[in-house]
């Protein structure tokens, strides 16, 4: 049964349900609005989708261990790939364009998690995880740091900062004034200020303390913001959900670790939730926080994901 605390009364429309299972672990979620969901079964190395109407189906297999995923403002796909080290684009026919790969000479360790601004900024976060074994393909890594790394629409890479012990999840405010990144190892979220040229201004602590480092239990992984600015990221036992200025509202409690979530549906407002062996969902209140993805159907007139 879903279980809220403290100041999260109101914010569910209903009971978090198991929508999909018998995964090895599900991370990545992101939704088409065609009318289907898209998610990584990691250590099962296949990318799978999901719709109301037709359950679950394998979309790509071998699919070099995939992991955060995300649509561009023309519907095309962005996928971390673990076991290649690799951020790449697939357009609408499937095929794929490598975007980053390197970064002074260095492989990348592994992308992780990817975002996509309205003016064509794709953030992502490099740690380590797809240089070990199940979650990726075990080697050393060539960089010396686990960083944040921007690529303006113009192209490039822009390494943005390297003060991370693993970082991991991350996402835009309503306004795209503000990135979030989070530190699994630290338990900690961090702000950035946004600035107009797409740069990004000096760090602060956003929060704490988000749990122990238990992997059984759940740690910090993904995250995303709603329409009002709130911060959803992974943690023990589920959900933890903090108001725009850092304050812990409560705990959406998961049955299972949750790796990631992503908000879909007709109206934005159903919270996917990939969690362990499962795939979950539950109404929420408010839609997330606006996504090129959102807007693509006027823009392009959808995607065959």
């Amino acid at each position: 049964m879903t279980q809220m605390r403290n100041n999260l009364a109101g914010y569910l429309r209903g009971e978090v349900v198991k929508i999909a299972d018998g995964f090895i672990f599900t991370e990545g979620p992101v939704w088409n609005p065609d009318g289907f969901l898209l998610f990584s079964d990691m250590p099962g190395d296949v990318r799978r989708r999901w719709s109301p109407t037709e359950g679950v189906n394998a979309v790509r297999s071998p699919a070099n261990k995939c992991n955060g995923m995300a649509y561009d403002q023309l519907g095309r796909l962005l996928v971390c790939e673990h076991s290649t080290s690799r951020l790449v684009r697939e357009n609408h026919a499937g095929e794929v364009e490598v975007m980053a790969s390197s970064y002074d000479g260095s492989e990348l360790n592994s992308p992780n998690d990817v975002v996509v601004a309205f003016n064509g900024d794709i953030f992502f976060t490099d740690p380590t995880y797809g240089r070990t074994p199940v979650f990726g393909l075990e080697r050393e890594p060539q960089l010396e740091f686990r960083g944040l790394y921007r690529m303006p629409p113009e192209g490039g890479l822009d390494l943005m900062d390297t003060d991370f012990a693993q970082p991991n999840g991350l996402c835009l405010n309503p306004d795209e004034t503000i990135l979030y990144v989070n530190d699994t190892e630290r338990a900690v979220i961090v702000v950035y200020p946004r600035l107009p040229d797409g740069s990004l201004g000096p760090r602060s602590m956003f929060a704490e303390g988000i749990g122990e480092i238990d992997f059984e239990v759940g740690v910090v992984d993904g995250m995303k913001c709603d329409a009002e600015g709130n911060v959803l990221v992974t943690g023990p036992n589920g959900i933890w959900v903090f108001d725009a200025s850092g304050n812990h509202l409560g705990v959406i409690e998961v049955p299972e670790v949750v790796g990631n979530l992503n908000w879909g549906g007709p109206d934005w407002k159903t919270l996917y939730i990939t969690a362990s062996t499962s795939v979950y969902r539950v109404e929420t209140a408010l839609s997330g926080a606006p996504v090129p993805n959102m807007r693509r159907v006027e823009m392009s007139g959808g995607d065959d994901g």
